[in-house]
């Protein structure tokens, strides 16, 4: 059964939906962070689709849904900042976080900003941010404004070229989900959400990621090419790409066919036993050491050290040798 409630975090209120998991405490929840946009009902299938034991949170971000636009714009870090303090005020301790389109990005800010937050993280259909391989003019064109989620019968009209995969043949899919009752945001909300991305990238950062991750990546996203993934997986340390035959909404379009490889991902054990957080103990390089002075009436030659005997340290003030 899900659950919807306000939570007020910094001051500002976001409408927060939790299906209960069938065996509390037992697994990290799963944290779903939205497309740009979107409301969170439009994650329902995907939602349904999941194993009923694992519990699911979703929310809608500033300006979208049931969440009140805030009166200026914000950045992807603070937006990380403020979503973690929401799960804190849940009660949750440790999360896993499935990122979709721009949710994608927010993910990427949340594992890296508090990686002891995130367990796992699911990475799908989504990019690096400003710095990534855009898609053709004509797609990022209808990309501006909100107007495929208020009329449905435009979304089905521009679905086969901006979304791709098997709304290319069936764009009634796209009808459908969007005629669903989801929460519209402002438009001031969805330019907020456009400009967060449009300054941020996780390219400088990307390689310090310690969660286990999982990219997915349609062969036919026309709003993110295929080549993104490909560049996360690579620096990305531990990743993993899987490709499916589809488009950017596949996640809801064909749940049933995705979710598993999601929940099959987030059962798996860590290898090594070691939190994702916890990395090998730090050893000092040779040439880092600091310089330590001769002691009184020592050998150079059986000290190692390449300062002249009798010569005093100007660092230390202390001789090298005890007679002169």
């Amino acid at each position: 059964m899900d659950a919807t409630r306000d939570v007020t975090v910094d001051g500002m209120r976001i409408r927060v939906c939790i299906r209960r998991g069938a065996d509390p405490g037992s697994r990290p929840p799963l944290l779903l962070c939205n497309g740009i946009g979107a409301g969170l009902e439009l994650l329902q299938p995907f939602v349904d689709a999941l194993d009923p034991a694992l519990e699911v949170i979703r929310f809608d971000v500033p300006g979208v849904g049931g969440s009140p636009t805030p009166r200026r714009p914000y950045l992807l870090v603070t937006l990380a900042g403020r979503t973690a303090r929401m799960l804190r005020q849940l009660g949750y301790g440790q999360v896993d976080v499935l990122g979709l389109s721009w949710g994608g990005g927010l993910a990427q800010q949340l594992a890296f900003s508090h990686h002891r937050l995130v367990r796992r993280l699911v990475l799908v259909s989504t990019a690096t941010g400003a710095a990534m391989v855009p898609a053709r003019p004509a797609v990022l064109a209808r990309m501006v404004t909100p107007q495929r989620y208020r009329d449905p019968r435009y979304a089905a009209g521009i679905a086969p070229l901006i979304y791709g995969g098997e709304v290319r043949e069936h764009p009634e899919l796209v009808r459908e989900l969007f005629t669903r009752p989801t929460g519209r945001g402002s438009y001031r909300g969805y330019t907020y959400q456009l400009l967060a991305g449009a300054g941020w990238t996780s390219l400088p950062w990307l390689r310090l990621l310690r969660q286990p991750t999982l990219i997915l990546a349609g062969d036919d996203d026309r709003i993110i090419p295929l080549a993104n993934a490909q560049i996360m997986h690579r620096l990305i340390p531990r990743s993993r790409l899987h490709i499916y035959h589809g488009g950017h909404v596949t996640l809801v379009t064909r749940a049933t066919a995705l979710a598993p490889v999601v929940a099959a991902f987030l059962a798996e054990a860590d290898p090594s036993g070691r939190p994702p957080w916890r990395r090998p103990p730090w050893r000092r390089p040779p040439w880092r050491r600091p310089p330590w002075p001769d002691a009184a009436g020592s050998d150079p030659a059986t000290t190692g050290s390449t300062r002249r005997a009798g010569r005093p340290s100007r660092r230390w003030g202390l001789s090298g040798s005890a007679e002169r």
